[in-house]
């Protein structure tokens, strides 16, 4: 089985991933002789539409990160060549991520960490209660696993009503907002699609539970930002944990940061540090399929646009 020929680009960027390439069995060579590509930049869609125009033989594109919707909203995604993303590489930390997030909420530790005196007990315990995920991808899964020992009552929200392992309920996306009563937490792990942008706003704040926190770990635009403002302002919800957010960065002096029940990070489920062997795996493993005409993992289905 001959070395598959794979061009890394933009050069200078990532360069662990070319050794992966490499450790995949692949040959590292000149995008102008290349069948594959693997793509290092995070957000340059523009930049890879015109390298394709010009090297239109290019049979595979691998995307490095889960989230694509730039590349899907430039029109990439097309029946001329394979696309595979980061989807399910990152899935374990930013698992963790999210469930660090929903119980530093349910114990309102953001708000005691901002105290300088002793205060009365509040918090709620995560075992034997109501989580509700949106989406069924790797983070999902991941997720459920990790709930496990709390005992909970998971529901998921996904574009069908299939089965999933560990999971009490699963709700087509039409029937989401019977999702979240009763919920003591909403986590957000989707993607991001024109039908999912906005998923979260006035209404479904109203819906939830007084004490319920949401949890996002997916993206910003899945949020209303403004309504989510109100609905910390006046207790209509308990409060909010946000790995992203819309805008993104969040700027200086936004509302959220003042506020004592929500809690930020900045986009941190998934460091550098931690990508770094879950992608370069991914890509090894990818690149030996590649070369065995297998099945690669990640496909991206143009329609879906993820």
């Amino acid at each position: 089985m001959s070395a598959p020929p794979i061009a890394v680009q933009p050069q200078g960027m990532r360069d662990y991933i070319a050794d992966a390439v490499r450790e995949g069995g692949g040959d590292v060579v000149d995008v102008s002789a290349a069948r594959g590509l693997v793509w290092t930049a995070e957000d340059a869609p523009h930049e890879l539409s015109t390298l394709l125009s010009t090297h239109t033989q290019i049979e595979w594109v691998q995307l490095p990160w889960a989230g694509v919707e730039p590349y899907a909203e430039a029109g990439l995604f097309d029946g001329d060549r394979l696309w595979t993303s980061g989807k399910g590489v990152y899935a374990e930390p930013v698992a963790e991520h999210a469930l660090a997030l929903t119980l530093a909420g349910l114990r309102e530790l953001p708000r005691y960490a901002q105290e300088v005196t002793w205060t009365s007990d509040a918090g709620i315990s995560l075992i034997g209660g109501a989580i509700t995920i949106f989406g069924a991808g790797g983070v999902t899964s991941e997720l459920v696993r990790l709930l496990q020992p709390f005992d909970c009552s998971i529901t998921v929200v996904r574009r069908t009503a299939e089965p999933i392992e560990g999971v009490e309920r699963v709700l087509p996306f039409d029937h989401r907002y019977e999702a979240l009563k009763g919920a003591d937490a909403v986590v957000l792990a989707l993607a991001l699609t024109p039908e999912t942008a906005g998923v979260i706003s006035r209404v479904e704040f109203e819906l939830m539970e007084p004490h319920a926190w949401l949890v996002n770990v997916a993206r910003g635009a899945h949020v209303v930002t403004e309504d989510l403002v109100i609905a910390l302002r006046e207790d209509v919800i308990g409060g909010a944990a946000l790995d992203v957010t819309d805008p993104e960065p969040l700027p200086d002096g936004h509302p959220l940061w003042r506020l004592p029940n929500c809690l930020i990070t900045p986009h941190t489920a998934n460091t550098e540090d931690m990508a770094k062997p879950l992608l370069a795996a991914r890509i090894a493993e990818n690149v030996r399929r590649f070369a065995a005409h297998g099945e690669l993992i990640g496909v991206v289905d143009p329609d879906l646009g993820y």
